[in-house]
């Protein structure tokens, strides 16, 4: 196993993995939910649920809807809040996950990203600061920030003053120009990028001739999304000289390593978790044999290869 690790090794902002596998926040939860179904150490790492200040409920209900080759969906970061985080889910984690985790930061003012990443950035068990500044389903959270590349700019400065740790800023795709953002971010100081969350959808309810989700519109994710995350990808890595982390429809070993083409680093794996459980792991299982039919020694040797 130690020579097929080796292949898929990689290295993201300066922290070595054994592959560039990470289940996206907002569907592994906190890990320890998928640990009793397969060794969850054998990811590269994880992304735990948005966290925010305070503890969400979230949006009211209908807030998942299904939808061809995909899912919509409104849930409006529910997640304890930063004291029940770090006192009860990063123990819990502890307890089944070895490896340095990242931390999903969510927020509705520049006070609450500040303090929730700091908070979170003093945890030894967190590797990376991920800010979603980029969330389609919460009226004027993240997603206010991650549309404007000035406040975009301001957010990312104004956390990276207060983390040591890398800093990855999760990018909206539902803007004119991403590249416009990647950059502002990268100058703030942003050590990453990842990209793309989901692109903001709805679907109506013919019976009662309303919006089915309580919301309206939610966050469209899902194989089908896959070649626009992939084009976004592509010219984000193309234009940042910082490492991307590339999402968005992922379901295979394939997708993973279309997307290094692309430039990516590492690969969030989203909605297909929710689809199936195992699906990281199988993923992982099945990268070797398919590098092997490709012809590649290394996943790192490809991360851009199919930039000019």
């Amino acid at each position: 196993m130690g020579e097929v690790t080796n292949k898929l090794a990689v290295s993201l902002c300066g922290i070595d993995m054994d592959n560039p596998i990470i289940p996206a926040s907002g569907t592994f939860g906190y890990g320890y939910e998928f640990a009793d179904l397969y060794d969850i150490n054998m990811l590269g790492t994880f992304s735990f649920k948005g966290t925010t200040r305070q503890p969400r409920f979230g949006n009211a209900t209908p807030r998942i809807a299904e939808c061809p080759s995909g899912m919509l969906n409104a849930v409006g970061l529910q997640n304890p809040g930063v004291d029940a985080v770090i006192a009860h889910e990063l123990p819990k984690m502890r307890a089944v996950f070895t490896k340095p985790v990242m931390a999903n930061v969510s927020g509705f003012s520049l006070d609450e990203y500040i303090e929730v990443s700091s908070r979170l950035d003093a945890e030894d068990s967190v590797g990376w600061i991920e800010l979603n500044i980029s969330c389609p389903n919460v009226h004027g959270g993240g997603m206010a920030f991650g549309t404007c590349a000035s406040s975009a700019e301001s957010v990312v400065r104004a956390v990276r003053d207060v983390v040591k740790k890398p800093l990855i800023v999760k990018l909206s795709p539902n803007v004119t120009s991403i590249v416009e953002i990647a950059k502002a971010v990268e100058a703030a100081g942003a050590d990453g990028v990842s990209l793309i969350n989901t692109l903001l959808g709805m679907r109506i309810d013919l019976r009662r001739r309303k919006p089915l989700l309580a919301n309206v519109t939610g966050g469209y994710s899902g194989a089908a999304v896959f070649p626009v995350a992939l084009r976004m990808v592509y010219q984000v890595a193309g234009a940042v000289k910082i490492p991307v982390v590339g999402m968005g429809g992922v379901s295979s070993a394939e997708d993973v390593i279309e997307m290094m083409l692309a430039g990516a680093t590492a690969v969030e794996i989203g909605a297909e978790n929710l689809r199936n459980p195992w699906a990281c792991r199988d993923i992982i299982q099945a990268l070797p044999d398919v590098m092997d039919k490709y012809g590649i020694d290394s996943l790192a040797s490809i991360i851009g290869a199919a930039q000019p």
